[in-house]
């Protein structure tokens, strides 16, 4: 890796979860980035004082936690965007995304930082469909939902992924580079899914890690029915577009 490991945390009403969030990641961090680390706090104007909880925090941690502030609420896939931008002109060796609610364990920051430092792969997936990969506190509903959309993704993509939706990943620096921010349209469900198959098309190595995906216990998931029904008419537009 050529600079300092990146986290991205994209918030919004994360006020009961950030302080735990970001100390669990330092602590992790801190073992697995021996060229160092960043963690960019990216808050789309949360009206329950999230911005100011990642401010503190930005302080008491200087050189280790920032935060970006924006005043319109796009979307995951936007903040995610101008997180990943911020870290790259800021000379990134890697860049990491995680939910800040505790569904992804910061523990396995490290297993997906690992392929990434020794140079086997370029992209590394945190996979709940993958052997050894799990769902827990899901109802029936929400676990056929999400692996319906990822293997009609799948299918529709002929991409050798499990879990092309998933939110927790690793990317080399310049997989980002080379992937084309600036014209990537997702917003929502698709936004993984779109990262995931740039980076195939590309030729870049795609590893699979598995993880144990649990429900958040505080504040309220950002997930709804028209974010996932983005998926059905953007996944096929997104292998047109890629392959023309």
């Amino acid at each position: 890796m050529r600079g300092p490991a990146w986290l991205v945390l994209p918030t919004f009403n994360e006020a009961e979860n950030l302080d735990r969030i970001v100390a669990a990641a330092r602590a992790v961090l801190a073992d697995a980035s021996p060229e160092g680390f960043r963690i960019l706090v990216v808050d789309d104007g949360s009206p329950d004082g999230t911005g100011a909880i990642a401010d503190r925090l930005a302080a008491e941690h200087p050189g280790e936690v920032q935060v970006l502030h924006r005043t319109v609420r796009e979307g995951l896939g936007p903040a995610y965007l101008a997180g990943f931008r911020h870290a790259l002109d800021a000379g990134a060796g890697a860049v990491l995304e995680m939910d800040s609610d505790f569904s992804h364990d910061p523990a396995d920051l490290a297993r997906l930082l690992a392929p990434i430092r020794d140079g086997s792969a370029d992209l590394a997936l945190g996979s709940r469909y993958t052997p050894g990969g799990a769902v827990a506190d899901w109802g029936l509903l929400r676990r056929v939902v999400s692996r319906g959309g990822c293997l009609y993704a799948q299918a529709v993509l002929t991409a050798p992924v499990r879990d092309l939706t998933g939110g927790f990943k690793c990317f080399r620096a310049e997989v980002l580079e080379a992937i084309d921010l600036e014209h990537v349209r997702s917003r929502g469900y698709a936004f993984q899914v779109e990262l995931t198959y740039r980076a195939l098309r590309r030729g870049f190595r795609v590893v699979e890690v598995p993880i144990t995906f649990r429900d958040r216990e505080l504040g309220q998931s950002k997930m709804s029915w028209r974010i996932a029904a983005e998926a059905i008419w953007l996944v096929p537009a997104l292998r047109l577009r890629e392959r023309s």
